[in-house]
């Protein structure tokens, strides 16, 4: 049963003495051997959009017009980086749970790693939607909810709800605009499929036809798809349906890519359960009114990983490839529009958290990260040209733009 949470033993308010430990603010000027090129075409860029990027042992936050380092912190070896949907904020996959980067995005405030974590073991996925931030723990299968726009408006602490985990797991929570609660169901040995439940917590639907149940996304009209490995599941209203990947018993779509006004989910997808290396050959677009699933090839000579799809303008996908390119998607027609070079010729990380190259899109601009040559880069999609370039003096791994 849902219950509401209101004191603050789910968020942790560090003491000034441990985050000397963790965070280090910069002057705000970059590098001295910092790099930039620009044209005319960086003013689509809003002002006061930020880059936060994660690196070995540390986090910047970068103008996104520019590329010049706002802020430097040191912080633990690897984070994740998740968008808290405020158009500010930053939460930071650590040891102890969601930590608060403030990137200070739209304002003339400096950036802050706060004080703020909301507790977590083996912090996880983080869900924005409808005017909610949903953060899953691994290690217990607890959910945090919080009303977004409150992260700032509260001082970093804002009223959450809590919803208790039942086995623990790999796994992901979205909550609809009408209270609908869908969750992950599995433990230990495996994940097998989800479980949804109305508002006053009852448990309305459930499916457990989908081994190793990986991703969400939510399309147009609040339909929710899940991933597979053997297909997909979609839930609509009340119901679950489940979509059969082509290949079976393995075709596997672990990550949606999605947006809110399209009823096309672009989906990673793997076919051979023992392929080694992270690099992918294939999409998946699932038709959440239609109920379909398809697969369909990249480019002769482009493979992707996880981090290398998103969507933008138009609704479209953008991939970037092995070969150097962003190439366009348009799931309607379901064929590739357009491929332009950005970056040189890359090959798979060894561990999926490895830095390697990937992509971030706000409004029409695309920006793409090179951690072989330390660099990142603004493409304007309306054109295909790179605007902006800069060498770092770190190596990019994890990275978000952030826009009001």
């Amino acid at each position: 049963m849902r219950t509401p949470y209101f004191r603050r033993a789910g968020i942790t308010v560090l003491t000034l003495g441990a985050v000397a430990t963790l965070a280090a603010c910069s002057s705000g000027a970059g590098p001295a051997d910092d790099s930039t090129t620009t044209d005319t075409t960086a003013a689509a860029i809003e002002a006061g959009d930020r880059v936060a990027v994660s690196y070995e042992g540390g986090l910047r936050v970068l103008d996104a017009a520019t590329f010049e380092t706002v802020a430097d912190f040191e912080s633990e070896e690897y984070t994740r980086l998740n968008l808290a949907g405020d158009g500010r904020n930053v939460l930071v996959t650590t040891s102890e749970g969601f930590r608060v980067l403030d990137t200070g995005a739209a304002t003339t405030d400096e950036p802050e790693l706060t004080d703020t974590v909301f507790e977590a073991e083996k912090a996880g996925h983080v869900v924005r939607h409808g005017g909610k931030t949903v953060l899953y723990a691994d290690g217990t299968s607890d959910t945090t909810i919080f009303d977004t726009a409150a992260l700032e408006s509260s001082d970093g602490i804002p009223e959450v709800e809590s919803i208790p985990g039942v086995e623990a797991h790999h796994g992901v929570s979205i909550v609809l605009e009408d209270g609908t609660f869908l969750t992950t169901v599995g433990n230990a040995n495996g994940r097998t499929g989800i479980e949804v439940r109305d508002a006053s917590g009852a448990v309305i639907a459930r499916n457990d036809q989908c081994p190793g149940v990986h991703g969400e996304g939510t399309a147009q009209d609040e339909i929710v798809v899940f991933g597979c490995e053997n297909g997909a599941l979609v839930y609509d209203k009340g119901e679950i349906t489940k979509l059969d990947a082509p290949d079976q018993p393995y075709g596997r779509m672990g990550n949606a890519y999605v947006s809110e006004t399209s009823p096309l989910i672009v989906g990673d997808y793997k076919d051979d359960a023992d392929a080694e290396g992270s690099l992918l050959q294939a999409i998946s677009v699932i038709d959440t009114a239609a109920k379909t699933l398809e697969v369909l090839q990249l480019p002769d000579g482009a493979e992707y990983t996880w981090r290398g799809v998103s969507r933008g303008p138009d609704d479209m996908a953008y991939i970037i490839g092995t070969d150097g390119a962003v190439h366009v998607f348009d799931p309607a027609t379901r064929e590739f529009t357009a491929s332009y070079p950005v970056i040189g010729a890359w090959a798979g990380p060894t561990e999926y958290q490895d830095a390697h190259p990937g992509i971030s899109i706000t409004g029409d601009t695309a920006y793409v990260t090179e951690p072989d040559t330390n660099s990142i880069h603004a493409m304007d999609l309306s054109t295909g040209d790179v605007t902006v370039s800069n060498e770092l003096d770190i190596t990019p791994n994890e990275f978000v733009a952030v826009t009001d």
